[in-house]
């Protein structure tokens, strides 16, 4: 897949000329052999549209970053208390519709759900072989997309029949939350029954990621026990386990190059080093942009690139491991005892008390030491492990706690991811092993962006996150521009 993504650029470069530019804007002679109406006419069209829809995963580097910085786990970090002032003002849950990085957000993810909606609503137009295996592919990636935009904004538009077109903002209403969760559904039973149950390429979506997504958005619904079916259907097909827990496997390498695209990756959003990017186009970089942009500042010694010191775990949050739990090291770098030990040498930027430099750095996506080109900021090749085989357990122990289904299973499972981290078995139930299974989730997945959503859709938000307003904060406002676009349609998300 990381080959295929080299050539979207010159595709979507094409079908954004073809479908913004009208037929009396200019004479063309000759005239386009390719258009939006003419594209989907052969098996190779449907593939490299496809790529184009994965593509924009690359973009979602900004929910994952931004997802940790609204959270308890993470400051703003930077330059200094004003360097990306959009994230500056989330850590301080101080951001308003005017904020570029949240309008980032929307548009990025509506671009992947636009690219996917393009596939399918051109699904009729021929008949081939594994034509079944894209259209479930593109419902996959629309769902993730829908999903993602969900949990940030709340209620948004959803068009079933295909892509937005100029205009449609004013006559498209924002869904229900119930509508838009049922059209993720929909698009994900489908992609289930259609898909390969091993991916046809490194990096594609399989029936696996389908079947752990929807048990996650069954999750999110408090619908437990179709959660819990479908996460262990993904537990039961023998298709995953945790790294580190077979021979040959290092677990302290999961999130090292090494550990890519292994037994534990249930979904993971591919990146390379291999294209250079820029700063007028950060969505458009080939690498893994979150990567760089939390590495250490000026940084000089073995192992690591430096980088521009955003995302920084809390010293709360480095102390919230278990003692004991190899989590610790592997997740959080204490730079300090780092530097210290590898005689390395770095600065220190913000030291804003609220949003500053914490002596810490997000271990999982630090940037390594690599041969990637361009700016080594901006195209750092650490794939994102969108969901994890780790993450389905411990998904799948809460479904089955809260909804009373099987408490011994749900312990076994928390057991499992607990004993890869070099810890002993818990034996609590009811409230007291939901605590537990909530505890290590933290520890588990810290780094990732699921902390901020985690505590929201658990109840547990106001009580964890500085500055947060209940009846607001739950979601992010729909970016102003949007707003204006939408001319009265819509309204604006409660408190902003």
């Amino acid at each position: 897949m990381k080959n295929l993504y080299k050539s979207i650029t010159v595709l979507a470069i094409a079908l954004v000329g073809v479908v913004s530019c009208s037929d009396d804007f200019t004479d063309v002679n000759p005239p386009y052999a390719i258009n939006s109406d003419t594209y989907f006419a052969s098996p190779d069209d449907y593939s490299k549209a496809l790529i184009g829809a994965y593509d924009v995963l690359q973009s979602t580097y900004v929910n994952v970053i931004l997802g940790e910085i609204a959270s308890d786990n993470t400051h703003a970090g930077g330059e200094s208390a004003n360097d990306v002032i959009g994230w500056q003002q989330v850590d301080r849950m101080q951001h308003t519709p005017i904020n570029d990085n949240l309008d980032d957000i929307w548009d990025w993810n509506f671009a992947g759900v636009q690219r996917a909606a393009f596939i399918i609503e051109n699904e009729d137009n021929i008949e081939f072989d594994g034509k079944s295996q894209i259209i479930a592919e593109a419902r996959f990636i629309r769902a993730y997309f829908n999903f993602e935009l969900l949990k940030w904004f709340g209620p948004i538009p959803i068009k079933p029949e295909g892509q937005f077109v100029l205009g449609d903002v004013a006559t498209y209403p924002r869904a229900s939350r119930e509508e838009v969760y049922a059209f993720i559904e929909e698009d994900l039973l489908s992609a289930i029954e259609n898909m390969a149950v091993d991916a046809p390429e490194v990096g594609r979506a399989t029936k696996g990621s389908a079947q752990a997504l929807l048990g996650k958005v069954y999750l999110y619904q408090e619908r437990f026990e179709e959660s819990a079916i479908q996460l262990n259907n993904v537990i039961n097909s023998g298709k995953y386990h945790l790294y580190g827990t077979e021979q040959g496997e290092v677990y302290e390498t999961l999130f090292d190059s090494i550990g890519q695209n292994s037994a534990e990756s249930v979904f993971e959003i591919q990146y390379t080093g291999a294209e250079g990017a820029g700063f007028g186009c950060l969505q458009c970089s080939e690498g893994n942009v979150m990567v760089g942009f939390s590495g250490i500042r000026g940084y000089n010694g073995p192992v690591f690139e430096s980088g521009y010191g955003f995302n920084l775990p809390t010293e709360e949050a480095f102390n919230s491991f278990e003692s004991g739990d190899d989590r610790q090291d592997i997740t959080v770098l204490d730079i300090e005892a780092w530097a210290s030990a590898n005689g390395a040498t770095y600065n220190i930027g913000s030291q804003d008390p609220v949003t500053g430099h914490t002596g810490y750095y997000n271990r999982k996506y630090l940037p390594r030491q690599n041969d990637n080109l361009g700016d080594a900021n901006l195209t750092q090749p650490n794939n994102y492990r969108a969901i994890r085989y780790a993450d389905v357990l411990l998904m799948a122990a809460e479904a089955m706690v809260r909804g009373n289904i099987n408490e011994g299973q749900a312990r076994d499972y928390l057991n499992m991811v607990r004993n890869r981290a070099g810890l002993d078995n818990v034996d609590s139930s009811g409230n007291a092993l939901l605590e537990d299974i909530y505890v290590d989730r933290r520890s588990e997945m810290m780094g990732e962006g699921h902390r901020f959503f985690d505590l929201v859709r658990t109840g547990r938000a106001a009580e964890n996150i500085d500055g947060f307003t209940a009846g607001k904060n739950e979601v992010f406002p729909i970016p102003f521009e949007e707003m204006q676009f939408a001319n009265g349609n819509w309204e604006q998300n409660s408190g902003y």
